[in-house]
């Protein structure tokens, strides 16, 4: 079949891996030229440990105190927005343990296909991506943290994924060439990572060669929509028609939907990040400074932080405060490590697309017959990208799908 995909993010490039695998033909239709987004300057974090959905219980009163902080890692631009009025209030309605134990087995089972596509691809593909099975630390330094995390480590091994928590002296055994300062942490003995850019560029070539159509710096103005059907999809460089349309568009994607007066909810989750170079003694393990929220990713030779998360709509300004708040947490956690607030042209960012209950959309369209959603990932994207790709390919085909998609109904909110 003929398959649009729009987005050319690493949802979108792992649905054309499976897509052309299963001799579809795919042309993704991207609003950029690829050099960038989402997909490209992320923590690299491959994170079967995080089963619980960002709304979740405690999260309101967080990020209400953290709102305040021009520093801290969490941040709602206040603005007269009915969209993000809707997110707000459907975000409240789901932040409750009810509903976290609802998502619990689904996360996990979507997280454990993903890492099963990870290691395949790892052996298959003929690159490296840096993919390496280390395992994640989630690190503290207070006892209020160390208490919600001892909770969370109870709750992942009650459903078979493996935490050990793990004192300051059995952490510093696992990071002997960087001096740690921390509380305590909680070790994922199960996590992985990859050197996310290589990954990316590497297979948009590799999908290239594979007979892949890439439209980019395109964008996708409407749809003519008959009989329950999209009939064609108008973009910016012409009229194009398919079989099969699947909007993996990020943070776009509820715009997308709107087009086809659907409603997607989703607001954009900023995030920055930036990279040493040349680490002389680098850390072994990614880790987690759960109270600064900052993802800390060794990458061969260079180390990435990365963090924050702000609800400010599509918007590409860099706030320097933020950033600053990532480098003050670095010594606090690593403390012989002395790092300079980096230029603004040294920080990356890319905007997460965060559905309000905390869960992706994945799924086929029950409004219109050939659309078929795989956004929302919020920062699970890069995890969850193989396990996601995979998913789609099956959905087109017409098979059963690898794991139950209950609960990411895309239309759960129309």
């Amino acid at each position: 079949m003929k398959v649009a995909i729009i987005g050319g993010g690493i949802i979108g490039l792992s649905s054309a891996y499976y897509l052309t695998q299963a001799g579809h033909q795919v042309t993704i239709i991207e609003q950029s030229d690829l050099k960038d987004g989402c997909s490209f300057g992320n923590a690299g974090m491959i994170v079967p440990s995080h089963i619980i959905p960002l709304a979740a219980p405690g999260m309101i009163s967080k990020g209400i105190r953290w709102m305040f902080d021009s520093t801290s890692p969490f941040y709602v631009k206040p603005r007269l927005s009915g969209d993000l009025i809707k997110w707000g209030y459907q975000f409240y309605k789901h932040a409750t343990k009810e509903h976290v134990n609802k998502s619990i087995p689904a996360l996990k089972e979507l997280s454990l296909l993903s890492k099963a596509h990870y290691q395949q691809l790892a052996k298959e593909l003929p690159f490296e991506f840096g993919y390496h099975e280390r395992g994640l630390l989630m690190l503290y330094q207070t006892e209020e943290t160390e208490h919600e995390e001892a909770e969370t480590a109870v709750i992942a091994n009650d459903h078979g994924i493996e935490a050990k928590i793990l004192s300051p002296d059995e952490i510093q055994k696992l990071e002997p060439d960087v001096k740690v300062n921390v509380r305590g942490g909680v070790y994922f003995p199960g996590d992985a990572h990859i050197t996310p850019q290589a990954l990316v560029t590497q297979l948009i070539k590799y999908l290239k060669d594979k007979g892949v159509t890439f439209l980019t710096n395109t964008t996708v103005t409407d749809f003519e929509v008959r009989q329950g059907k999209i009939k064609s999809v108008r973009t910016s460089s012409g009229e194009h028609t398919f079989d099969e349309v699947i909007i993996a568009s990020g943070s776009w994607s509820g715009q997308m939907a709107s087009k086809l007066k659907i409603s997607l909810p989703m607001q954009a989750g900023k995030g920055y990040s930036f990279s040493l170079q040349n680490i002389e003694k680098n850390i072994r393990i990614p880790s987690i400074f759960l109270e600064s929220r900052v993802a800390v990713t060794p990458m061969g030779t260079t180390l990435r932080f990365g963090g924050t998360l702000e609800i400010t709509g599509v918007d590409h300004s860099i706030s320097m405060n933020r950033v600053k708040g990532i480098v003050d947490s670095i010594p606090r956690y690593y403390p012989e490590m002395k790092v300079a607030l980096p230029k603004v042209e040294e920080i990356w960012h890319g905007l997460r697309p965060c559905s309000p209950d905390g869960l992706p959309y994945i799924g086929r369209s029950k409004k219109i017959s050939n659309l078929i959603y795989a956004t929302g990932h919020s920062m699970m994207g890069l995890s969850l990208g193989p396990g996601t790709g995979k998913l789609i390919s099956e959905i087109v085909d017409g098979k059963q799908t690898s794991i139950l998609l209950d609960a990411f109904t895309p239309e759960r909110f129309a």
